[in-house]
């Protein structure tokens, strides 16, 4: 009893330890009560275990661990949640990785536009209140071929939008076949009930045709014909669909205009690498009357729902009460100019938007990045390192049938287990994420940026 009480009176106090040289720098480079909190919780470790009757904790007779013990615990609480990873999935838009990465360009600007005031709603040239989509809207009209645009903060978003401007409480026809759920349980019928908009369904799962859409038009009621392009998945086999020209026809007939949800926003023909996908100026040009897409997917920009269609409908959109609920922020506002202005050199977006870039290099190109990545690793290690063939895929809801041909440094050891090794990756700072495959652990290169080909191998070299 008398030695545990004599080693609770040489307990450290939390005042002196505040004091003590090795926490200057958190203290003045970190809030005050988060550091108090830090020290207060260490000791607090060793009153319980003292207090339990366990072996005297070593940080309590060593004053260096104990503010070792400490340090670790303020670095792990102030260490921010949102964090950068290392993508060596292959996946390109990795929903849960973030989806798109900016380039350079469009980074700067968000930090320049972040850490300033701007021209959010603000025209200087006539002095005047001025309007945040003027920044966006036409740099989408000439990429698109559009009369008009608007941007708000998702496709989610942009989907009430355009359903409760357009539709007033009355019907939508939709093919059966395309009542997508997209992730985190987001469904188009849902969205049509908030929306204020009633479902028509038509057709079959596997087959809708034109007089589906034809017979359940109500031309007292009906509101519009929609179509929404199946981004994450495809039905093979016996299938039939509606092409959008056909559709529009159809609308014209009846004068319904034709919304069309186009999902991962393609801007450029992608047929070469193998990506299949519709993209929104053929939409534009095939006549659909309102055509709303993601920024942060196939486009490669910031998360953002883009409009763009009929001047006449998008003005309703711009008036809607919604659209301030829905409004997008000054941050991806910048970020997402900077990305559509790289699209008026189709050859240069390609070159600098970092999706795009990963959805178009060569096999080979990867290939010469894993052999830069395996000459960075030391010579002795306790793996087996190989180059491979893999395939890669989209992702992010995008192309789900594409495969994209390319390579990945792969690891595998008599010693250490595949699973070790991945665990070992992810705990890394930064955070790499790979994955397993036949006892094996796979770096594909297509996702893995030069920067991060530093970072792969100082952490391969410290796995023992």
């Amino acid at each position: 009893m008398d030695n545990k009480k004599e080693r609770l009176r040489s307990l450290y106090k939390v005042d002196e330890a505040l004091q003590d040289e090795c926490l200057i720098f958190f203290k003045e480079n970190l809030p005050y009560p988060l550091v108090a909190d830090c020290v207060r919780s260490e000791i607090r470790l060793l009153r319980d275990a003292i207090l339990n009757g366990e072996e005297c904790p070593p940080a309590l007779t060593n004053r260096r661990l104990f503010f070792q013990q400490v340090i670790k615990r303020i670095q792990d609480k102030s260490a921010p949640s949102l964090q950068r990873v290392i993508n060596a999935t292959g996946t390109a838009l990795h929903t849960n990785l973030g989806r798109s990465p900016l380039s350079q360009t469009a980074a700067r600007r968000v930090i320049e536009t972040a850490c300033s005031y701007s021209t959010l709603e603000y025209n200087v040239a006539e002095k005047r209140r001025g309007s945040r989509q003027d920044h966006v809207e036409s740099l989408l009209c000439k990429i698109t071929g559009a009369e008009a645009a608007f941007a708000v903060n998702n496709n989610a978003a942009a989907t009430m939008l355009v359903l409760s401007s357009m539709t007033n409480g009355r019907p939508v026809i939709v093919s059966r076949g395309e009542l997508v759920e997209i992730g985190g349980s987001f469904r188009i019928p849902d969205i049509m009930e908030l929306s204020g908009a009633i479902l028509k369904e038509v057709g079959t799962t596997n087959k809708t045709r034109l007089s589906d859409y034809a017979d359940a038009i109500d031309p007292e009621r009906t509101a519009a014909l929609m179509k929404i392009h199946t981004s994450n998945y495809h039905i093979v086999g016996f299938t039939e669909d509606v092409p959008l020209r056909p559709l529009k026809e159809l609308g014209e007939k009846f004068s319904l205009p034709v919304i069309y949800d186009i999902g991962s926003g393609l801007l450029l023909d992608l047929k070469e690498q193998g990506i299949r996908e519709p993209t929104v100026p053929d939409a534009v040009k095939a006549g659909a009357d309102v055509i709303l897409f993601s920024g942060d997917k196939l486009l490669g920009g910031p998360q953002a729902g883009i409009i763009v269609g009929k001047k006449t409908y998008i003005d309703q959109m711009k008036n809607h009460p919604l659209a301030r609920v829905v409004r997008i922020d000054k941050m991806t506002l910048s970020a997402l100019e900077a990305v559509l202005f790289e699209y008026l050199d189709p050859t240069k977006a390609a070159e600098k938007i970092p999706v795009l870039q990963m959805l178009t290099c060569s096999p080979e190109s990867l290939r010469k990045k894993a052999l830069r990545l395996k000459e960075k690793l030391p010579k002795k290690t306790p793996f087996h390192i190989d180059i491979e063939p893999c395939e890669d895929c989209v992702g992010g809801g995008s192309a789900p049938n594409a495969r994209l041909k390319g390579y990945a440094l792969t690891l595998h050891s008599d010693s250490i287990s595949a699973q070790q090794m991945e665990r070992h990756f992810r705990k890394n700072n930064p955070p790499i994420i790979s994955h397993i495959s036949q006892d094996k652990v796979w770096l594909h290169m297509r996702t893995v940026m030069e920067r991060d080909i530093a970072d792969i191998a100082a952490s391969a070299a410290l796995l023992k």
